[in-house]
């Protein structure tokens, strides 16, 4: 699983951070992804980030 965030979407809220602290982290005032790929364990953390994302800027495949 990959995971990528529209740095021109991202308000810089932090749900993601809070929601799944092993793949999202904070940078500057916007989030950005850590791994290259999502660990197994992480999956479900990943994936209910993006879908509570506010302004739908994380996208999963």
């Amino acid at each position: 699983m990959k995971v990528k965030i529209d740095a021109d979407a991202c308000v810089g809220c932090g749900l993601c951070v809070t929601t799944c602290p092993e793949v999202y982290k904070m940078a500057d005032d916007k989030a950005v992804v850590f791994v290259s790929a999502v660990p197994k364990e992480a999956e479900e953390c990943c994936k209910k980030a993006a879908d509570d994302c506010p302004v739908t800027a994380i996208a999963v495949s």
